[in-house]
């Protein structure tokens, strides 16, 4: 058995975060899941021209999705922070690695991408 590559490790790694963040909100439907797969594959290319770029992968599958789900769905994730004040939180860094998930209204982090359930509340379902 071969071993998996790093750039392997770092897509799977970012797609398991997403996927997280994702049930934390309660929108892992089919469709969302195929968003984060779709991003994958467009970031696999990414990464491969650009392999010290495997870092950044967790933070940029994040905003693909949330990208795609703002087109599609609307505002993902909401924050919790400004309840009063319905508005998506923000990828940090845009580029880099340790994304967090933060409140650019209140400037705090939120939670590193992939812990959305503990920073909401949010409890997986049986």
């Amino acid at each position: 058995m071969d071993p998996i590559s790093p750039l392997e490790q770092a897509l799977h790694a970012a797609r398991a975060l997403v996927l997280a963040d994702l049930v934390a909100g309660e929108v892992a439907e089919a469709d969302v899941v195929s968003l984060v797969e779709e991003s994958v594959t467009h970031r696999r290319w990414w990464v491969e021209q650009w392999p010290e770029g495997a870092a950044f992968v967790a933070g940029l599958v994040a905003q693909d999705v949330q990208d795609a789900l703002l087109e599609r769905r609307g505002r993902w994730p909401l924050c919790p922070v400004c309840p009063t004040d319905p508005h998506a939180l923000d990828v940090e860094p845009e580029l880099g690695p340790d994304p967090h998930w933060v409140c650019g209204k209140a400037g705090v982090k939120v939670a590193a991408v992939g812990s959305l359930g503990r920073a909401t509340g949010a409890t997986p379902s049986s």
